[in-house]
């Protein structure tokens, strides 16, 4: 079996950031979904889950949550099939409130190319194609 992974994000509003990632492609999992909680699926391997805050703080003890708009403690990378469409699903995220902007990484682009895109809670994806 190969193995998923599965990114917990916290979130303040889960129907506001579940309406988010769908614009960015994910499908929403109702058989693994609450009131508390979307489990959104980009494919059979890779899965975002979005949990408010109250349900999060479960799985983290006596941990604080994070402002992850002004804190950051991760970096979430994929790959995507073209610099196009790294493009594309930053403009689609910052259309429905999120953001990104480029980090030079002194590698040509038409080798590989990303970008740091922050969903409206300041989580941040890293999307990126690298020529194979």
């Amino acid at each position: 079996m190969a193995t998923m992974v599965f990114v917990n994000f916290p979130v303040t509003d889960v129907k506001h950031s579940t309406a988010f990632y769908e614009k960015l492609g994910f499908k929403k999992n109702e058989e693994f979904s609450t009131d508390e909680t979307s489990s959104m699926v980009w494919d059979d391997h890779f899965w975002i889950m979005l949990l408010n805050h109250d349900f999060y703080s479960k799985f983290i003890k006596d941990k604080t949550i994070a402002d992850t708009k002004t804190t950051s403690g991760a970096l979430i990378a994929f790959s995507m099939d073209s610099a196009d469409a790294v493009k594309k699903f930053a403009e689609t995220a910052k259309a429905n409130g999120g953001d990104y902007y480029k980090v030079d990484m002194g590698i040509p682009e038409d080798m590989m190319f990303g970008l740091e895109v922050q969903d409206p809670d300041g989580n941040s994806l890293e999307p990126n194609w690298m020529k194979m």
